[in-house]
């Protein structure tokens, strides 16, 4: 992501949530809990690092059984990272499943658009897959996930939206934020546009960035300014490298000017207090 203006505007579309009788708090959340050894330890150490408030748990992949005893060990928060274009890699995986994500990943995959374009030959491939990842996260966490977000952010596909996948209520991964002129006119219109259709049925943060790019450091200090006020998340992938120093290290907390990170995924505008 490129380094976000965040200016005035782009303040003022977030909405008027805020977080007044709160402390200032940041959502860390790592993706891809679960996906293979490597990225489950490397998120569980920045989780005791205290550097994690929550993580999105890939299921069916190699590590998922693991990974849930881990959550529930740690009570670390997690919710389902929706998996529509990696390969299953746990054995027992359906091959049903197995097929019909396949066909829905090459679809995805198959041009830059295709997120954004509506297949109705694939509905039915999207329903089910959408709704066996739901079941599995129930059958391995021993609850329904309260959020969703997506890998490769395909649970923003035409097809998973159009068809309201995700059940109501649900806290969902807003798009991208950015500020005035970082995208094309079209490209801001439709994401704001997109997310003002999930707010009908989902909750959301206000603003949504990645950890990176971690140069220039003052783009992250004006993220972490806006989570004095609104409700922000910060997405990161610790089996990247960079990133797990960052946040082993103690560059993290001492850029935070004051903010802490959260503990859990929590919201706090007024509506979404009972999270807490």
């Amino acid at each position: 992501m490129k380094d976000s203006g965040l200016t005035k505007g782009a303040t003022e579309s977030a909405g008027s949530r805020s977080t007044a009788g709160w402390g200032p708090s940041i959502i860390v959340n790592a993706d891809d809990w679960g996906r293979d050894r490597e990225n489950t330890d490397r998120t569980l150490d920045c989780v005791l690092r205290g550097a994690i408030s929550s993580a999105s748990a890939m299921v069916f992949m190699e590590d998922s059984e693991r990974s849930a005893t881990l959550a529930k060990e740690h009570a670390l928060d997690c919710g389902l990272h929706l998996n529509l274009t990696a390969p299953f890699s746990a054995p027992q995986s359906p091959a049903r499943l197995r097929d019909r994500q396949r066909r829905l990943g090459r679809f995805l995959r198959s041009q830059r658009l295709a997120p954004v374009l509506y297949h109705p030959f694939l509905a039915k491939s999207f329903e089910y897959v959408v709704k066996t990842q739901l079941e599995e996260f129930e059958r391995l966490y021993g609850a329904p996930p309260r959020r969703i977000d997506g890998h490769h952010h395909m649970h923003l596909c035409a097809n998973v939206v159009g068809q309201r996948l995700l059940p109501a209520g649900t806290i969902v991964r807003r798009n991208f934020s950015f500020g005035p002129g970082e995208k094309g006119a079209f490209n801001r219109w439709y994401r704001a546009r997109q997310d003002k259709h999930l707010a009908r049925r989902h909750r959301m943060t206000d603003f949504f960035f990645s950890l990176p790019p971690l140069e220039p450091r003052s783009r992250l200090r004006r993220v972490f300014t806006l989570a004095r006020t609104f409700d922000v998340e910060l997405e990161t992938h610790p089996v990247n490298a960079v990133e797990f120093r960052y946040m082993m290290n103690g560059e993290l907390m001492r850029d935070l000017g004051g903010v802490e990170v959260a503990r859990g995924y929590r919201l706090h505008s007024i509506g979404d207090r009972s999270m807490a």
